[in-house]
């Protein structure tokens, strides 16, 4: 199983991108390490709002994904460079000020990957 540090997988996140929605929220993700494979989110937790799974869409590439397109059988390269947004609905949880945001996904190699990072919202 590969190991990767904290502090790289934090840079995936886009500062800044943390968005509410009519119905949800997003937040933005950029590929700077190198070329991947995402086999699924698990799910997304902002502040103490868990939105699971069947709640969670990426899209990148053009493509809209649910937690049904994305598996371990069918994982999704995520290659260097290449963005994509996370949006999840169903329920508010941003606030204004200092936003506490953790993504649970699955890598094929890695296993689970968390990315716990912070981002304000004004």
């Amino acid at each position: 199983m590969v190991v990767v540090p904290e502090f790289l997988i934090r840079r995936i996140y886009k500062k800044g991108s943390l968005k509410k929605l009519e119905n949800g929220v997003s937040v933005e993700l950029k590929n700077v390490l190198g070329p991947g494979f995402i086999s699924g989110f698990n799910y997304v937790k902002i502040n103490d709002v868990v939105y699971e799974a069947k709640d969670v869409k990426f899209i990148t590439a053009g493509k809209e994904l649910t937690k049904d397109d994305v598996s371990e059988e069918n994982p999704l390269a995520f290659r260097l460079g290449q963005e994509g947004t996370l949006v999840m609905t169903g329920q508010e949880s941003v606030v204004s000020g200092v936003n506490k945001i953790l993504i649970e996904a699955m890598n094929p190699e890695a296993g689970k990957v968390q990315l716990s990072v912070e981002d304000t919202f004004a």
